[in-house]
């Protein structure tokens, strides 16, 4: 190392900006900031304003009421029985295959396709192709069309199924958008829109053998809306079950367990059908049965609570009245001890079903 760089390293650095200057400089931006203040207070007065006026613009119910009444129509977070592999119905019933159908982006349905039983050997280790061609087979099928809560693994939908399997009818299982492990969120348009497009794919595959929307509870809400737009496009339905209707959810909401209780409620009554009107969920069974032409059979128990006789009746009369051809209608009331669900255990269902099918597809 030279002098020349032993004298630079030895240099000492420049003297700093005195502290005067540094006192100066951060009273400057204090100042600043100081000036600014009521500026920032003023935009996030303007932004708290601007959130404010988004919530108030809407009225409570539709925060609060609209999702509540969501989720007691639909119940479809309730996704019971738990700890059901969905993918393998085989663990709960016999020659019965899953298999999913996309209805639109988003929305993927979860289907059980069971085979009637007399075909249960036949259906032992074979694939989803198998049980798709098995629909020309000339057996009836069924689009089974649930009410709300649950899964298509609940038991008394398990037990229907078997019952009309043993009868010699495939069934088609579906869990709605949201239900189940179907994707998508439930609107009465999209179950509607669901219920359209297993029966017409179903059909796409069926050749001549009928098919038949079988609506049970809130299922036949979806059935009759379905049926109806088929008619309006030209292709009625082969045939419409609908077990424990009501004549539609305005009526039904009034008389349903979990909102009972609340009738007495001032006002509660008309929060209500404001909020099914603002959310668009009417199910319209006794408007729609007027457009319709399709064989239609009425089941009902007579110690239904949930979704009471007098509601069958009430659109039975309106169905009858409708219809041009009478004989196309008809109802069957069942003695107490089935209640809501448990038609099924009913020893005369599937006769019930099978004759009047067959005199209306002869």
């Amino acid at each position: 190392m030279d002098a020349q760089d032993c004298q630079a390293a030895a240099s000492p650095e420049p003297p700093g900006p005195p502290a005067r200057s540094c006192v100066a400089a951060w009273w400057d931006m204090v100042d600043r900031n100081l000036r600014y203040f009521p500026h920032s207070c003023s935009m996030l007065g303007r932004k708290i304003a601007a959130l404010y006026d988004s919530f108030t613009s809407k009225s409570l119910k539709e925060h609060v009421f609209l999702p509540l009444i969501d989720m007691l129509i639909y119940f479809n977070f309730f996704k019971a029985p738990f700890l059901v592999d969905l993918k393998k119905p085989e663990l709960k019933i016999p020659h019965t295959v899953n298999f999913y159908l996309r209805v639109e982006p988003g929305v993927m349905l979860g289907i059980w396709h069971t085979v009637p039983s007399c075909r249960g050997e036949d259906a032992k280790g074979k694939d989803c192709c198998w049980y798709e061609a098995a629909l020309r087979d000339g057996n009836p099928i069924i689009v089974y069309l649930h009410g709300s809560a649950e899964h298509r693994a609940a038991s008394h939908r398990l037990k229907l199924v078997k019952v009309l399997s043993d009868g010699g009818f495939h069934v088609l299982s579906v869990d709605y958008r949201g239900f189940g492990d179907s994707t998508g969120k439930p609107t009465e348009e999209g179950l509607t829109t669901d219920a359209i497009c297993v029966y017409e794919w179903t059909k796409a595959r069926s050749g001549i053998t009928p098919v038949c929307l079988w609506g049970h509870s809130l299922g036949t809400g979806v059935a009759t809306n379905a049926a109806k737009v088929l008619e309006e496009k030209g292709c009625p339905v082969d045939a419409i079950v609908l077990e424990a209707p009501f004549t539609n959810m305005w009526v039904a909401s009034i008389n349903y367990p979990l909102l009972k209780i609340y009738r007495n409620i001032p006002g509660f009554l008309r929060t209500l059908m404001d909020a099914l009107r603002k959310d668009k969920i009417i199910f319209p069974n006794d408007e729609n049965v007027k457009f319709l032409s399709s064989p239609l059979l009425i089941l009902h128990g007579e110690d239904d609570r949930t979704v009471p006789l007098e509601y069958g009746k009430k659109l039975y009369e309106i169905a009858r009245n409708a219809y041009r051809n009478k004989e196309r209608v008809k109802m069957v009331i069942f003695p107490p001890g089935f209640q809501h669900n448990l038609l099924c255990k009913s020893p005369t269902l599937l006769i019930t079903v099978r004759d009047f099918l067959s005199k209306q597809w002869s």
